[in-house]
């Protein structure tokens, strides 16, 4: 398995774009992205808990209800939510983006990003159809990312090769998210695509169990959102042969769809809204899988911790706290911490006490752009991963005038 470029287009008979069509008045950003297959394609999505939906992901669960697709349409700088007229507009993106790819209107997965509460003008976007599906091609990845970005200061793309049964495939993906992302299923948008073939039982099996360890263990800022999306799309074009069953083919595609998945979980957590530091907290040596999980989010989730770490303060009783409000059964007593970043690694707790350590070497490593945060519970063989950023004066502002 290696890591290659190309993003959501790295897969055989992907092609993607993204413009702008002007959804938000003043802004010149790309706001309309799309994602074709050449061919129909098995398909699969996990979406938000919010009781409160965006009228997208009513519509794309009915189009996938069959677990077929063969082209993403996403609009940013609106969230399409809590609109009378919301189902009603997802459907005529659906329609004019199959009309203009020559597709049915079912095979159309819709997504939509933004402000919550204000009516979407389908204008811009049928305006903007004829330049968007004529523009799609084999390179289009950047251009696709740029179009569903808000807040977001960075894109977020990566791909994959890898072998199944001898044979090549390739699996890549795009995400968006920089605020309002907390577990589950994060707040973002991510779309993923794969030449490999996989029958769409096994696909919904595969997406709903990585993000269990992925996506679900991401938080910025504690808001769940109302437009979540992952969705993955596999057009077997590479030529294997068809996965439907679990076995060592399986198992090697969901290593690489774990690897792009994580991937882009780092990139989500660094570019956090106003974040300077990324945080890891991998927690170790738990009695089972469910207390390595509470354990990991909960710590991820601390503002106070989150506030200390852009201090680059070791403040490591802020860990232990969010410890002991985890709900998890464990002893307290044989807790440890450290804190770790390429400028070394500082202990700081043993037994569920302070140790001695160098505040200045803390310091160094905590002034950082990419903070480990290393708990061992001393309690098992059960492990877990959490990621987040820093909590930052730019978080207040940028969120203070969101809307206006």
């Amino acid at each position: 398995m290696k890591l290659i470029e190309g993003g959501v287009c790295a897969a055989k008979g992907f092609k993607a774009n993204g413009i702008h069509c002007g959804i938000r008045e003043g802004k010149i950003k790309k706001d309309l992205t799309m994602i074709f297959s050449e061919v129909p394609a098995n398909a699969a999505g996990v979406y938000t808990t919010n009781l409160v939906k965006g009228a997208p992901i009513t519509v794309t669960k009915k189009h996938l209800e069959n677990g077929i697709a063969q082209a993403v349409i996403c609009n940013s700088g609106n969230a399409n939510t809590c609109n009378a007229d919301g189902i009603e507009i997802a459907e005529k993106m659906s329609s004019l983006a199959a009309d203009a790819l020559g597709i049915r209107s079912e095979d159309m997965i819709v997504a939509s990003t933004g402000v919550i509460g204000q009516p979407l003008n389908i204008a811009p976007i049928a305006k903007g159809m004829a330049e968007l599906v004529a523009g799609l091609n084999e390179n289009g990845s950047d251009d696709a990312v740029a179009g569903i970005m808000t807040t977001d200061t960075k894109p977020k793309q990566i791909a994959v090769e890898f072998e199944i049964d001898g044979v090549i495939c390739h699996i890549g993906g795009i995400a968006k998210g920089s605020g309002m992302i907390h577990p589950n299923m994060a707040t973002m948008l991510v779309f993923i695509t794969t030449d490999a073939a996989l029958s769409a039982e096994l696909l919904q099996k595969a997406i709903s169990g990585d993000v269990q360890d992925t996506f679900n263990m991401l938080s910025i800022d504690g808001d769940t959102s109302t437009n979540d999306t992952c969705v993955i799309m596999a057009n077997g074009m590479a030529g294997n042969k068809l996965i439907d069953s679990e076995g060592p083919a399986f198992s090697e595609f969901m290593k690489a769809l774990n690897t792009v998945n994580v991937n882009l979980c780092r990139m989500m957590a660094a570019d956090g809204e106003g974040a300077t530091k990324m945080l890891e907290c991998s927690v170790c040596g738990a009695q089972d899988i469910r207390t390595a999980k509470a354990v990991a989010k909960s710590v991820v989730c601390s503002s106070l911790l989150k506030a200390a770490m852009f201090g680059a303060d070791a403040n490591w009783g802020r860990v232990l706290c969010a410890i002991g409000y985890s709900g998890a059964d464990l002893d307290v007593s044989r807790i440890d911490v450290s804190f770790r970043s390429d400028a070394g690694i500082v202990d700081v707790c043993r037994n569920g006490s302070g140790i001695d350590f160098s505040e200045e070497t803390a310091k160094k490593v905590l002034s950082r752009n990419e903070i480990d945060i290393l708990v061992e519970l001393n309690s098992g063989d059960a492990s877990s991963t959490a990621w987040g950023c820093d909590l930052t004066y730019d978080y207040v502002k940028i969120n203070g005038d969101y809307r206006t």
